[in-house]
């Protein structure tokens, strides 16, 4: 029998997280018209609706060798790709995963665009001393994926606006990135242009595609989340200039800074939002990423632990650190199929100290997991539904096949989680809707999205 006050506070989490169809249908609706007023003028809208200037998407038609090199953390990766027309496709895929001295990471832009340039030579070197597919003249193309803000204003040029993460490169914010690697890839005597500078997300979407045309919005649930997709140039108010010969522009939602009064948000989220890097900003990324949905839980059990005795003595356990719990544990004891759900008892032992819990009481701890996963996916499912509708697709009397491509561990690894977000959209979408819609896991839009990206722009 689990304490009443426990239960109590369950209760009023699964009210607080609740997410029925009418509220989602709202959360969708109110999507679409941020997404309007975002496109409509620069600083419009809560999500930034950044023009990504790519408007050529890959067909599956594109030959040659093409590089990626994508830079979003503490370590680079460095890809070439052999792309050898319809039937073929991929014909060699080899990458190469480099970590950034800490020093490099905190001192000034010429030094870091310099170490990556080098690693960037002796790579092609080592490459290309065994392969004979190049042709001498022809210039490398380069899809460069960097994962931080950037205020794009082509298809490969784009202004650092701050860093995040663990990068503090004051000189280099306001600058090119584009040419600030063109620079240090000149000075290495490395003969490459560098063809498209894009986000991760966009690469979803452009690997996505080149494998399926029906692919229209790209997605990444993981550690964090955002979406991209197709819309038509003439759609887009603050596009200046003549409109692209497509028709077509891919924009780079950055749906993560959504915000809304029908967001079910509860009093867990609020503080955690108060305590985090960055208060009041991201707060849709808060609700559904997978950094995310393991602090939730553990501060729902932390105010279990400090209304009953279930989990024992607070100050004997770990419940007080944050973040202690991850997206992996939360996944794992979701699942938990024993009869006594041994790895829950596990779980809370080995990460949280907490022993000797009772069946029921675990049983509790699963629901939580359910609840919180829940609302996340049923709150990404309405973004989706948010972006189908602005596009006028998987709506009623729309016959064509839709695709949205989905990149991030969070979708790939967590099968409640991915469940339930399909079972939303059929839900919001209507039984024959979403016939016509597919859900594809997608994967490396950052590596070989980027290396295709860039194939587009030169053929």
């Amino acid at each position: 029998m689990v304490a009443a006050a426990a239960e109590r506070v369950v209760a009023e989490l699964r009210e607080a997280c609740a997410a029925p169809a009418a509220r989602l249908n709202e959360v969708a609706a109110a999507m679409e018209a941020e997404m309007r007023a975002g496109l409509r003028e620069e600083g419009g809208s809560k999500i930034k609706m950044i023009i990504s200037y790519v408007d050529n998407l890959p067909t599956g038609n594109e030959e040659g060798v093409f590089y990626a090199l994508d830079l979003g953390g503490t370590n680079f990766r460095v890809l070439r790709v052999h792309l050898a027309g319809k039937d073929k496709r991929v014909a060699k895929r080899e990458s190469k995963e480099v970590s950034i001295p800490p020093h490099l990471m905190s001192g000034n832009a010429s030094e870091l665009f310099g170490f990556i340039a080098s690693a960037l030579a002796k790579y092609i070197a080592s490459e290309e001393g065994h392969s004979n597919v190049f042709d001498d003249d022809k210039q490398r193309e380069l899809g460069f994926t960097f994962s931080f803000p950037v205020r794009q204003t082509s298809i490969a040029s784009g202004t650092l606006i701050k860093w995040t993460k663990a990068f503090s490169i004051d000189d280099a914010v306001g600058e090119d990135v584009v040419a600030e690697l063109q620079t240090a890839m000149e000075k290495q005597g490395v003969d490459m242009r560098v063809a498209a500078l894009i986000n991760d997300t966009v690469g979803t979407l452009a690997a996505g595609r080149y494998n399926d045309e029906d692919v229209v919005i790209g997605v990444i649930l993981g550690t964090g989340s955002n979406a991209a997709y197709v819309e038509e140039a003439s759609a887009i108010p603050k596009l200046e200039g003549e409109l692209p010969k497509s028709g077509n522009m891919v924009i780079n939602t950055e749906w993560g800074n959504f915000d809304s009064s029908c967001l079910p948000i509860t009093e867990y989220d609020e503080a955690l939002d108060e305590e985090s890097l960055n208060p009041g900003e991201q707060i849709f990324e808060k609700l559904i990423s997978g950094m995310y949905l393991g602090e939730i839980v553990r501060r729902v059990l932390l105010k279990i632990a400090s209304q009953s005795s279930i989990f024992g003595n607070v100050s004997h356990t770990l419940l007080k650190t944050r973040f202690i719990l991850r997206t992996p544990d939360i996944s794992a004891m979701h699942h938990d199929d024993t009869p006594d759900l041994r790895i829950v008892a596990q779980k809370l032992a080995d990460n949280l100290k907490i022993m000797d819990t009772s069946l029921d009481t675990r049983k509790m701890v699963v629901e939580i997991c359910d609840i919180v996963t829940s609302r996340s996916a049923r709150l990404a499912a309405a973004g989706i539904v948010g972006i189908l509708r602005k596009i006028g697709r998987a709506v009623p009397g729309d016959e064509r096949r839709s695709v949205v491509a989905i990149d991030g561990g969070l979708f790939e690894h967590y099968a409640e989680f991915r469940k339930c977000l399909e079972s939303t959209l059929v839900e919001l979408l209507g039984e024959e809707a979403s016939k016509s819609l597919v859900v594809k896991l997608t994967k490396d839009g950052s590596g070989l999205g980027a290396a295709l990206i860039a194939a587009a722009q030169s053929q």
